[in-house]
């Protein structure tokens, strides 16, 4: 079948297997490289700014912080700053609360993982399932928009919720009235990680379904006629069809999840956690936090750097075993 030269030509940019593909693709890019410029600048300048301009800060883990006054140089203090070996380490391995933050902070992440991860996949799905459009895009609007909701303000809300003079436990008196003397749901350690588990679902879970959505509406639909000929319901489709399609981007999504395990989402548990549930909510994060900020003692930068350095190692040793973990099943990974 005879194809135009433009619509071959944009044939061939989306197909990449290509070596002719792979070519006009460049071709295409260094014909707008200012527009491409334009736009990688505001992110660029971000990740320098915050990621790699503050990296010789590391040093500051094997060091004893010194301030220095009327500096001129971006890193005087680490001049300054005498040198302690791996004194830091040594003594963050004897901290017991240490040991309960990380604890706390990869039993949180685990139990996000568990619950969480698999949520926008399965939410995509079925709004994908849906028949009526509109009402679908309407679904979407109001899953997604609690993510552009800061947890200050979220936590705010469940504060009101769940506290003394919530709605929720003016509702809960009702059927029970014994709980107007024991109702403490912000300050119990048996609901409080429930309680962060679920607002984070509420929260993210419809933004999470943005990638899975798109990589849903690029499964090519020949393969579901295919299969509705063959006599396949919608359960089995989505079984052999849609979930294979869309495996790739949900191994990839994974990887990156483990490999974030260490931050167990400071925001969201600083807003929300109190004295009384420190036990089982003071992750690594929040220990920092407390430890360099809140500290009635002088504060020691170079330990709390050496929490930090020691959490993102680990973080990287996750991702790196994630990632060995789906090729040895037979993924691709993402390194």
């Amino acid at each position: 079948m005879f194809m135009s030269p433009k619509l071959n030509q944009s044939h061939d940019l989306i197909n990449l297997r290509t070596a002719k593909g792979w070519r006009l693709l460049a071709k295409k890019i260094w014909q707008y490289k200012w527009i491409y410029l334009i736009m990688l600048l505001p992110g660029l300048a971000v990740t320098i700014v915050f990621r790699y301009l503050p990296m010789p800060g590391i040093a500051l883990a094997f060091k004893t912080f010194k301030p220095v006054f009327g500096a001129t140089g971006l890193f005087d203090f680490l001049t300054a700053s005498p040198w302690v070996g791996f004194q830091h380490f040594e003594r963050l391995f004897r901290e017991s609360a240490f040991w309960q933050a990380t604890g706390n902070t990869l039993y949180i992440s685990l139990l996000k993982l568990i619950f969480g991860f698999p949520f926008p996949v399965i939410l995509a799905i079925l709004i994908n399932e849906m028949v009526f459009k509109k009402y679908k895009r309407v679904l979407q609007t109001i899953y997604t928009f609690p993510h552009f909701l800061s947890w200050v303000v979220l936590s705010g809300i469940i504060l009101n919720l769940f506290g003394d003079t919530g709605v929720i436990k003016k509702v809960a008196v009702i059927f029970d009235p014994q709980l107007q003397d024991t109702w403490n749901v912000l300050y119990n350690t048996a609901y409080f990680r429930t309680l962060l588990i679920v607002s984070d679902i509420w929260k993210e879970g419809g933004w999470g379904t943005i990638l899975y959505l798109a990589a849903i509406t690029g499964i090519d639909p020949s393969l579901n006629e295919a299969a509705t000929i063959d006599g396949a319901n919608r359960f089995q489709r989505i079984i052999h069809i849609t979930l294979p399609s869309i495996l790739d981007l949900v191994v990839i999504m994974f990887i990156l999840s483990v490999g974030n395990m260490m931050n167990a989402n400071f925001d969201q548990i600083f807003n929300l956690y109190s004295a009384p549930v420190y036990k089982v909510a003071d992750v690594i994060d929040t220990y920092v936090y407390r430890l360099t900020f809140q500290s009635t003692t002088v504060m020691d930068y170079g330990f709390s750097t050496a929490v930090g350095l020691f959490k993102n190692v680990i973080n990287f040793a996750l991702l790196l075993g994630a990632n060995y973990c789906s090729k040895a099943a037979g993924g691709d990974g993402i390194m």
